[in-house]
């Protein structure tokens, strides 16, 4: 669920960065600051107008050179510095591509290490409870299906045609612009939607972002959902299966179908709502599998409430 915002906080973003390690498992990546004189992981202040996760792939990819497929939500480290309190908000990240790391006043040395070793090598503590959680396997490390409600769409009421041809209004083309700016640090490599014209809309721009074809599935769609819930259900729980390669599966649906299928997979959300919540333009990161399921929900993914103004 979507992290506490203060407004008050130094707010900041990183990456705990993984790959494989050549001889199983996987290896880190800490880096050291001359200023500080310390280890610790790649992290950075929020620009203005800047979301979080963007924040944190922008700062991995200054102090590191390396090229990354965001993955699952990871915990939010607090502490307090010489302007407040100051808090970070991490994310784990898969190395792509893009290792050529090169000192620089911020970062003057990069080592790829075996978890337990980084966690020996870092200063400070709330750097070891962000590697603790890189260690965790009962979840897995990125999700693999992104499902997208769409963005919002102009009243029903006010609608002359077919409920099917409603199109995005003037805010819900802003929305599906900010998704189009923020979900291809997830590595979209396949785009599924339901069949409403809202539904294309919403990911019309990441498919021009990406230059992936956007493809059909109705399955997910209202209707279809009310008729056969278990169709919907089946062709989520197949896109969720691990893709072979770092990235996600997007999907399109809509507020009749998205609780349902969540409740469904087992989803549970804080608070006395019977179902998850499923907000226009909003997104669930999805990975695993029932009994094992990553579950994150991403109210908006727009600028951060505590970046600078």
């Amino acid at each position: 669920m979507p992290a506490e915002r203060t407004r008050t906080a130094v707010a900041a973003a990183g990456g705990v960065v993984w790959r494989p390690a050549a001889g199983g498992g996987i290896e880190t990546v800490v880096v050291h600051r001359p200023r500080y004189d310390d280890w610790s992981l790649p992290k950075g202040k929020l620009d203005a107008g800047e979301s979080a996760l963007a924040a944190a792939v922008r700062e991995v990819g200054e102090e590191t050179g390396l090229q990354v497929v965001a993955g699952r939500r990871s915990v939010r480290t607090h502490y307090s510095v010489a302007a407040g309190p100051k808090h970070v908000d991490y994310w784990l990240m898969q190395a792509v591509g893009g290792d050529s790391f090169e000192p620089n006043d911020e970062v003057d040395e990069l080592r790829w290490l075996p978890v337990p070793d980084a966690s020996a090598l870092v200063t400070h503590a709330h750097d070891r409870a962000v590697l603790a959680d890189l260690a965790r396997d009962d979840v897995p490390r990125a999700p693999s299906v992104l499902l997208v409600r769409h963005a919002k769409a102009g009243s029903r009421r006010d609608w002359d045609g077919p409920d099917e041809e409603r199109p995005l209004e003037t805010q819900g083309r802003r929305q599906a612009a900010q998704l189009a700016s923020v979900l291809p640090l997830f590595g979209p490599l396949e785009l599924h939607t339901a069949d409403p014209v809202r539904c294309r809309q919403t990911l019309e721009p990441l498919a021009a972002a990406t230059g992936l074809e956007l493809s059909s599935l109705p399955e997910v769609g209202e209707e279809r959902y009310a008729a056969d819930p278990q169709a919907g259900l089946d062709a989520v729980e197949r896109l969720l299966a691990a893709p072979g390669t770092p990235g996600v599966r997007v999907v399109c649906s809509q507020g009749g179908a998205i609780p349902s299928m969540l409740a469904s997979l087992g989803v549970r959300f804080e608070g006395t709502r019977l179902h998850p919540p499923a907000a226009k333009g909003s997104v669930w990161a999805l990975g695993g599998r029932r009994g094992r399921l990553l579950a994150d929900y991403y109210r908006d993914l727009g600028p951060d409430p505590d970046a600078p103004s």
